[in-house]
């Protein structure tokens, strides 16, 4: 019940967007029959079941973002928008394993390797002198 009333909030705000955007009116029961077609099409009969089913075809038991691409491969602006989304999420994923990375390296004294280098060139130039 808590996902269906999610899907119609989301659904009217996009109505909103579109029609600030286009300059058309969306009525309650409008918004009320799209929240309905895309609560099934997305629920328990439509995208588990399709995502269920590339998962035995490839042998896995986790869904990937591509198995949501092929999915959404019919419309090109919302596959478009997937691949932004999923490109924007692992270029976060990875500066957040970055400074992990750096934060442990400190903890435990290490130097990067930007460090390293500089102290490498330091103790050439006292070496020169």
């Amino acid at each position: 019940q808590r996902l269906k009333a999610a899907v119609h909030y989301a659904v009217g705000y996009l109505c909103q967007e579109v029609e600030e955007d286009k300059d058309v009116q969306f009525s309650k029961q409008s918004i009320a029959a799209i929240s309905e077609i895309t609560f099934r099409q997305c629920g328990t009969a439509g995208l588990p079941r399709c995502f269920l089913m590339l998962c035995r075809h490839a042998k896995r038991t986790t869904v990937t973002t591509e198995d949501v691409k092929l999915l959404a491969r019919r419309s090109n602006s919302l596959l478009k928008y997937i691949t932004q989304k999923s490109e924007e999420l692992a270029s976060s994923n990875m500066e957040q394993k970055e400074k992990k990375k750096k934060k442990s390296s400190a903890a435990k004294g290490e130097r990067t390797p930007g460090e390293q280098e500089a102290a490498v060139t330091e103790n050439e130039d006292s070496n020169m002198a």
